[in-house]
């Protein structure tokens, strides 16, 4: 789940918020009365992100039957190659790069609170598969992006030492 807040503390105060929202405790009343023999989930993980500066809002893509989102999370051994990564996606032009070869972003953020720090996660859309891989071939084989990326202080081996991608559907009622 994906929820905006518009600070740190709206977002601590939302299991409060939600425990005295009557609309949602309707909506949510399977899931509120989940069982141990019959969880609502598995685990519960939290991750706290600030908005980029780049993208500072997430952008709500076109609902398609078909669309699949790429959960993506570059981890940096240190700060400084932490930072370095964020202003390659800024003022580095790699967010622009994404946009023209196909790859749209929902959101990106910076890890505040969470595992494998420090780390920026984003989520790009597609309409589907076929357009992921059309899509990330046209980003390979960009000519900005060879250049941006062996640039000295913006290679991989100086900034990132992982990168893990998770593939996802988006349920019925998502609202993205």
């Amino acid at each position: 789940m994906l929820i905006p807040a518009a600070s740190v503390e709206a977002a601590a105060r939302l299991p409060r918020t939600l425990d005295a929202d009557s609309e949602y405790i309707k909506a949510a009343d399977l899931f509120l009365k989940a069982t141990p023999k019959e969880p609502a989930y598995s685990n519960l993980e939290v991750r706290i992100m600030l908005a980029t500066d780049f993208m500072p809002k997430p952008e709500v893509p076109e609902k398609t039957p078909t669309r699949i989102f790429e959960l993506r999370r570059y981890r940096s051994h240190g700060e400084p190659a932490f930072r370095k990564k964020l202003e390659m996606f800024g003022q580095g032009g790699e967010l622009a790069i994404f946009r023209r070869a196909g790859l749209h972003p929902v959101f990106f953020g910076e890890m505040l609170a969470g595992p494998d720090m420090p780390n920026i996660t984003y989520m790009l859309t597609f309409p589907d598969a076929a357009a992921k891989g059309k899509a990330w071939g046209a980003f390979g084989a960009d000519p900005d992006w060879h250049k941006l990326s062996s640039t000295p202080g913006y290679t991989d081996a100086e900034i990132v030492i992982n990168i893990k991608s998770i593939m996802l559907k988006p349920t019925e009622y998502s609202e993205i």
